[in-house]
Formats: C-alpha cells, sequence, structure tokens
C-alpha cells in the first residue's frame, strides 16, 4: 500500500462519516475536525473507521497526535505492515 491509497482510504471513511464532505476543499494541513465539523461521536467513528479499514490499532493515548490529515496519514503509513526495502 503505497501514500496515495492511504490517503484515498482515509478519505472514503471520512466520508462514510460525513457524507456531505467535499474532499477536494480539505486542507491537509489543517484541523480536520474544524474543516469537517466532526463532532466528537463523529471522531470516535472515523478512527474506528481507520482501524477497520487500515487494521491498525488507533490507542485513545494517541488520539491528540491525529489533527491533520497530513498527521492521519503520516501515522497510518508508518503502522502499515508493507514489506521492507
Amino acid at each position: 500500500m503505497n501514500v496515495q491509497d492511504v490517503k484515498i482510504g482515509i478519505l472514503s471513511v471520512l466520508a462514510s462519516v460525513a457524507p456531505e464532505l467535499e474532499a477536494e476543499l480539505l486542507v491537509p494541513d489543517r484541523p480536520l475536525r474544524r474543516q469537517v465539523d466532526l463532532d466528537s461521536m463523529d471522531w470516535l467513528n472515523f478512527l474506528v473507521g481507520l482501524h477497520q479499514t487500515f487494521g491498525v490499532d488507533i490507542p485513545e493515548a494517541d488520539y491528540a497526535r491525529l489533527v491533520t490529515l497530513d498527521d492521519i496519514e503520516r501515522y497510518l503509513f508508518a503502522r502499515l505492515d508493507r514489506p521492507q526495502s
């Protein structure tokens, strides 16, 4: 799985939580919850969806690190099982 696959997966999960989402308007380095207006329950559903989609455990202690799309992408990509080069 490459970075683009991760980004597509993130946006897919986000769209399932916020169907009104206009992904092309998202700014990758700005706080995601503010851009999409996600309440705490939506945010939790989003994180659970990421876990289900990518098979990556996201401990509650890491939630505060996942602020922007860029943060989430780096976090997931670093934890995905992939062949080492």
